[in-house]
């Protein structure tokens, strides 16, 4: 049984409204647009029964937490820790974020492009490296609360920076993606270890908002480039009875039509110029009827978006492969990166095409006047070697990365396609299950 976590950023505070840089500075509290994103976050999980409640002492994160406790029944006590406590930055915290990029222009450049690398030389002398450092107090948390919560369901409210490191160390992504994960304050992730830390470990969701009423996180006021939307098709018969259907072009069931509607009222108010799928029936169906909220959308197709080609294991139930290709099966489910399918592809041959058709989608659409957003709709497959790429992960981490059906992620190029991509959500599934946070599409087969 796996051990569920629920990650929340706290609230918006009063250092967040005036754009002054918090760190471990504790003087900072929720504004009232907090408190009430707060409350809506208690709504949010309202349906989930939590078994350990942890939290930052810092007062922002402190009353956050306070605040949802008060709007659940039958939580466990709230346990305060400093290993949740904000990144470090004693030479920054309390000045305005302009200030810092005026006066410390050339570090604050390190701390963007090269966050693994930057460091503040404290008044004894003292070489400090706040990523690093944070980095490393994310993996001792987990050592110390995955072990005494196994199998049960945990719930950590902190801050922007430690959110980043815990979802990062959780998941094996290296600390020069810090500044590639979004959180927004009160956002929700989902993460799932099956065992202990340093065992696998599945991303179900990063960065839901739409229990805040976003559907999806407003893009950068200086955001330059183009604003992807990643979504998987919807549900087939296939699917439903976890059949593998690979390059089998097998058509929407009534289900996925009807998850397809609701993708397509998800995004009907964000805006969409261009729309780009895979050419099998599955994907393009979901693309052309997510397109009937934005009328005038051509939809265009690459053949480098198509699902895996599982060879010879297309067609067959998990069951049927179980019994006659049982050792591969179980390479497939502990290391997807060694298997070649009978007849088919393996995951480096789904990496490289995948990966080079986003690359030129990403920089076909950053030489636009201004910023355009474009939707991508492919599959299981496909979404979550793109994934795995854009978070700095190998093929090996093919299974760390949770794809539902009709799921959206979003990733920006805040300065277009020679820029680190910055993941802003990635399998938002809340408007298929009723509102619900957990992701309850069906698992079926890729």
């Amino acid at each position: 049984m796996a051990t569920r976590v629920i990650i929340v950023r706290h609230g918006q505070s009063t250092y967040n409204a005036q754009k002054i840089i918090q760190g471990r500075c504790n003087e900072s509290v929720l504004t009232d647009r907090g408190i009430a994103d707060a409350q809506q976050v208690g709504q949010a999980l309202s349906d989930v029964k939590i078994d350990a409640f942890y939290c930052s002492p810092l007062q922002r994160a402190k009353k956050t937490a306070e605040t949802i406790h008060a709007g659940l029944a039958n939580l466990p006590d709230l346990e305060p820790t400093d290993k949740l406590m904000e990144i470090d930055l004693p030479l920054w915290e309390k000045l305005k974020k302009d200030e810092v990029m005026s006066r410390f222009a050339d570090d604050y450049r390190q701390w963007k492009e090269n966050p693994q690398e930057f460091k503040m030389i404290l008044e004894d002398g003292t070489e400090h490296y706040p990523v690093l450092a944070l980095y490393q107090q994310a993996q001792d948390f987990w050592r110390e609360a995955i072990a005494q919560h196994f199998g049960k369901t945990i719930l950590i409210v902190a801050h922007n920076g430690i959110n980043r490191c815990l979802i990062m160390s959780a998941i094996g992504i290296s600390s020069d993606r810090y500044h590639s994960i979004q959180q927004s304050n009160c956002c929700i992730n989902i993460i799932n270890f099956s065992l202990n830390f340093g065992d696998s470990v599945q991303l179900e969701s990063l960065n839901q908002t739409s229990h805040l009423g976003i559907p999806v996180p407003p893009t950068r006021p200086s955001h330059q480039g183009p604003r992807l939307l990643l979504v998987r098709h919807g549900e087939t018969n296939w699917n439903k009875e976890s059949r593998f259907q690979g390059i089998r072009d097998i058509p929407l069931n009534d289900n996925g039509r009807s998850q397809s509607r609701k993708a397509g009222t998800f995004l009907q108010n964000v805006p969409i110029d261009f729309a780009i799928s895979s050419p099998m029936m599955r994907p393009k169906e979901t693309a052309e009827i997510i397109l009937e909220e934005h009328p005038g959308v051509k939809l265009q197709t690459t053949s480098e978006l198509i699902e895996i080609c599982h060879g010879l294991w297309e067609g067959m139930l998990e069951t049927q492969i179980q019994t006659e290709y049982p050792d591969l099966l179980q390479q497939w489910k502990d290391k997807p990166e060694t298997v070649q399918m009978p007849e088919g592809e393996n995951l480096q041959q789904v990496w490289d095409r995948g990966v080079a058709a986003w690359n030129k989608i990403a920089a076909d659409y950053s030489n636009t006047d201004t910023p355009k957003t474009v939707l991508v709709v492919a599959h299981d497959a496909i979404n979550k070697v793109i994934l795995c790429y854009l978070l700095g992960l190998k093929p090996d981490n093919f299974w760390n990365i949770k794809q539902g059906n009709c799921a959206v992620s979003v990733i920006d190029y805040h300065n277009g396609a020679l820029g680190k991509p910055v993941m802003q959500a990635i399998n938002i599934t809340t408007h298929l299950n009723g509102g619900s946070i957990i992701d309850k599409t069906a698992a079926g087969a890729l």
